[in-house]
């Protein structure tokens, strides 16, 4: 597995209420598995699943009356990297290391020093060969989002 380390704290995650949370049951903004995460975590089990109570869908791993996630410690790659995500440009096929700006942390934390320098560390990491190749081996991780911010451009191969 994929390992990266990441910039918000968990307590942080736990108090806000936006992600995990979607409009359709295929939503672009719902993780998608790597391929080496299907083996330890059924399709089937990954899924939003309705939420009635608020007329959306929930991912089916999120506990909400507490807000925390059931398999936090070894949630997927997606889950692990958002608000960053891996996005592709409609138009021009290119690929982006992007950020939903309506994560409150990353509103939060856009401009200051350590979170330039974590966008930083993670573009860099993404063009590493193992990171090239794992985004090449699983294309289904990359989405076409609606208002996000492009970061860096990971390649400039198109589909």
């Amino acid at each position: 597995m994929f390992d990266i380390n990441e910039i918000i704290p968990e307590g942080f995650c736990l108090k806000c209420d936006g992600c995990c949370r979607f409009t359709s049951d295929d939503s672009a903004w719902f993780g998608r598995l790597l391929k080496e995460e299907e083996k330890k975590i059924s399709k089937d089990r990954f899924r939003p699943i309705p939420n009635k109570k608020d007329n959306n869908f929930l991912c089916a791993f999120l506990r909400i009356d507490d807000n925390k996630c059931k398999i936090y410690k070894t949630r997927p790659f997606e889950c692990r990297l958002y608000p960053f995500l891996l996005a592709r440009d409609a138009k021009t096929g290119k690929i982006f290391l992007a950020l939903d700006r309506n994560c409150p942390f990353a509103g939060q934390n856009l401009k200051n020093a350590e979170f330039k320098k974590y966008t930083e560390y993670l573009s860099a990491l993404f063009k590493t060969p193992d990171f090239a190749k794992l985004i090449k081996s699983n294309p289904q991780v990359i989405q076409s989002y609606q208002g996000v911010l492009n970061l860096a451009e990971l390649t400039n191969e198109t589909k």
